[in-house]
């Protein structure tokens, strides 16, 4: 923090009497030294982000701050007002002033520091040493952590010591944030009691709309309110500097989750299904012992949250990994899972469109110059356009979020742009396929190149939108767009020409791939790969037929779990028959993912009678010629299917053959007392977080 603070931006004596005046009077040092090319612009970037949520904090802090361009350098200002200045805190006016000023395209190591001063300001041994310090130069190398609060304690008059014997500076912060990051804990003191019972485990998840203070405030408040509370707190800071999602064991392994955020919490699901508390980010810097007691009664009383699983056995086994094949599997599922919403809006209101307007419907003219109220042909039309102009943001869609997935927000305008290049040049699902890749890959190589400070706050919303999407446009118009649209082409002509034994082996072979991870990556593929096929408002009969088998075969492992649970429950644990009883239903919806708790707790039995199933549902459902046009639905839209009655048939036959299986398998080994099947399983985990072991699915 050497460079952010020096004297010159210390002011002591501050005088002013309202927030805006305190920035203000901060700023212009700013701009004396060159941080800050426009003070008014800047001031506004300031209060837009007060505008969001007040920034005073309790203990009498006030810490304003935003990214702007008009920042050349992350800069730090400090005022200390003995009236005191209202920041909308709780507890009344803040007499410490902190205003950061962060360019809008700041790297990650500056922010790091900024968000050690954040932790820093939980410290009440550093509060009162910038309290106590009388010299501008002395405040500057307490806040950098030149010089311990300690150290200006003893030079302080009497009655302004610190009281609290927390760390001393900055740059332990900091490397106590680094732990964070990692999702471990620094200096905590909740470790098994004499009777030899682990303590309570708490996940939480911190983020602000800015990101460079609140997130990192409320990490530090919270793993402190748990160690004075004796319970376990890991913290997973979702802010400007990235973040490192928390290892899946710890999550497995904790008893509650808080959530402490004012912008939405990044992969949430991972979360679901434990005791849950869900609040703002100043309430965790404010109050995060209330939010400990809070979590640790629902958790009492059994209270979990709601949400689809946090990830499947296959799935959860590769999060930890830092392979090139790991990290390309995830900057596809990035992009996988935001197209997926696009895909079952537009394709069940294409199928709507077709259910109330018959397949005629597509040669209807636009809904904008011929539109009657009465007449259902009219309503068809509609609904079928709609679905039309959802189903063209699927592409650009993919290619976008592939290319965040590789390169955060920066990879989203280059990947937009190569996906709607790739519908424009007939290059489809494999022309945005390739082009996020490739705008991701462009944004990390132009993010990697030193440039001046004077340009850094032009770089996120100019120069690399600029450039990324010059240099993606070029090569997907010049270089690999043709190739590209020829192979799609390809691809989609043997498709179209597939009949008997071809069509049948396609359909086992896409029913073991859904039934494989239940909700997975392989899963992901084989449901895309159906789903593109009917991305057009004319889809083939091979791809419907195609997506028909897909959706059939992902219905028969939760159907399966729940019929087995049904004629013989002794085989089942408690928890089993009763998730059972759901699993009818998210079955009957095409949600694979409720044969999740089945396959986790016995994955060598369930999963490959699951895909056994899934094998003869797909080649049946191809052999049938049964067709789906819409991507989604499950038995609600048999309507819309093809050949209904064998098309239920086929799912039959698939879950009935799990059924059989699974009973079988589970019948040949011997049985655990009723019950304990959850009990083991967590204290298995527990043990092997405890121990530092790896967690295996």
């Amino acid at each position: 923090m050497s460079e952010m603070i020096t004297a010159d931006l210390v002011d002591l004596d501050l005088s002013a009497e309202t927030k805006e005046a305190a920035a203000r009077a901060l700023a212009e040092r700013m701009v004396t030294l060159g941080r800050v090319t426009d003070l008014e612009g800047f001031l506004a970037d300031v209060a837009a982000r007060e505008a969001q949520m007040p920034t005073g904090l309790d203990g009498g802090i006030g810490i304003p701050h935003c990214r702007s361009e008009h920042v050349t350098e992350p800069t730090l200002g400090f005022g200390r007002s003995e009236a005191g200045i209202d920041f909308g805190a709780p507890d009344g006016p803040a007499d410490l002033i902190f205003l950061i000023a962060a360019p809008a395209g700041a790297d990650d190591a500056h922010l790091t520091i900024l968000s050690s001063l954040a932790r820093q300001l939980m410290n009440a041994e550093f509060t009162s040493a910038l309290r106590a310090v009388d010299d501008a130069a002395a405040a500057a190398a307490l806040i950098r952590g030149d010089e311990s609060p300690a150290a200006a304690a003893s030079t302080a008059p009497e009655g302004t010591e610190s009281t609290d014997g927390s760390k001393d500076s900055v740059a332990v912060s900091a490397a106590a944030s680094a732990d964070t990051a990692t999702g471990t804990t620094t200096d905590t003191t909740a470790d098994t009691g004499a009777s030899g019972e682990r303590p309570f485990r708490i996940v939480a998840v911190t983020s602000c709309p800015t990101g460079i203070a609140h997130t990192y405030m409320a990490a530090e408040s919270l793993e402190n309110a748990g160690r004075e509370a004796g319970v376990e707190v890991v913290v997973e800071t979702q802010g400007s500097a990235g973040f490192t999602r928390l290892d899946p064991a710890v999550i497995a392994a904790a008893d509650g989750v808080i959530f402490a955020h004012d912008v939405p919490v990044r992969d949430k699901d991972r979360f679901a299904g434990k005791p849950t508390v869900d609040v703002g980010v100043k309430a965790g810097i404010n109050k995060p012992a209330e939010l400990i007691t809070e979590v640790r009664g629902k958790a009492e009383r059994g209270e979990v949250s709601a949400g689809s699983a946090p990830g499947t056995p296959v799935e959860r086994s590769g999060d930890s990994a830092e392979g090139y094949g790991t990290k390309l599997r995830k900057w596809l599922m990035s992009g996988v899972s935001y197209m997926v919403p696009f895909v079952a809006a537009g394709g069940l209101l294409i199928a709507l469109g077709f259910a109330i307007g018959g397949y005629k419907i597509n040669k209807a003219p636009s809904v904008m110059d011929h539109f009657m109220w009465l007449q259902a042909d009219s309503w068809g039309a509609l609904f079928f356009q709609i679905g039309v102009v959802s189903f063209g943001f699927l592409v650009p869609v993919l290619a976008g979020y592939i290319a965040y997935g590789m390169a955060d927000r920066p990879g989203l305008v280059p990947g937009f742009v190569g996906g709607a290049i790739s519908l424009t040049i007939n290059a489809g699902f494999l022309g945005g396929l390739a082009a996020g890749l490739i705008a991701g890959g462009v944004v990390i190589g132009i993010q990697k190149v030193k440039i001046p400070a004077s340009l850094r706050g032009i770089m996120p919303v100019v120069v690399i939108p600029l450039i990324s999407a010059a240099i993606v446009g070029f090569l997907m118009f010049v270089v690999i767009g043709k190739p590209i649209a020829s192979a799609q082409k390809g691809m989609t002509d043997w498709l179209n020409g597939l009949t008997g034994t071809n069509a049948v082996l396609l359909g086992a072979l896409l029913g073991l791939m859904m039934c494989f991870d239940l909700g997975g990556p392989v899963n992901k593929v084989a449901y895309t790969f159906a789903t593109a096929g009917i991305a057009v408002a004319s889809p083939s009969d091979s791809a419907m037929k195609i997506m028909a088998a897909v959706m059939a075969a992902g219905m028969v492992p939760p159907l399966a779990m729940a019929l087995a649970t049904t004629v013989r429950g002794k085989l089942f644990t408690q928890t089993e028959r009763e998730n059972g009883k759901a699993a009818w239903v998210l079955g009957a919806s095409f949600i694979s993912e409720g044969a999740i708790p089945f396959a986790a707790a016995d994955p060598l039995r369930v999963i490959p009678s699951a895909m056994v199933g899934g094998a003869v549902t797909g080649s049946l459902s191809m052999a049938f010629d049964a067709t789906l046009r819409a991507p989604h639905g499950g038995i609600f839209v048999v309507p819309l299917i093809g050949n209904p009655f064998l098309y239920l048939i086929a799912i039959a036959a698939g879950v009935c053959v799990t059924t059989a299986l699974v009973v079988v398998l589970k019948g040949m080994r011997k049985q655990a007392p009723e019950g304990t099947g959850a009990g083991v399983a967590d204290t298995a985990i527990a043990a092997k977080v405890d121990s530092k072991e790896p967690v295996a699915a």
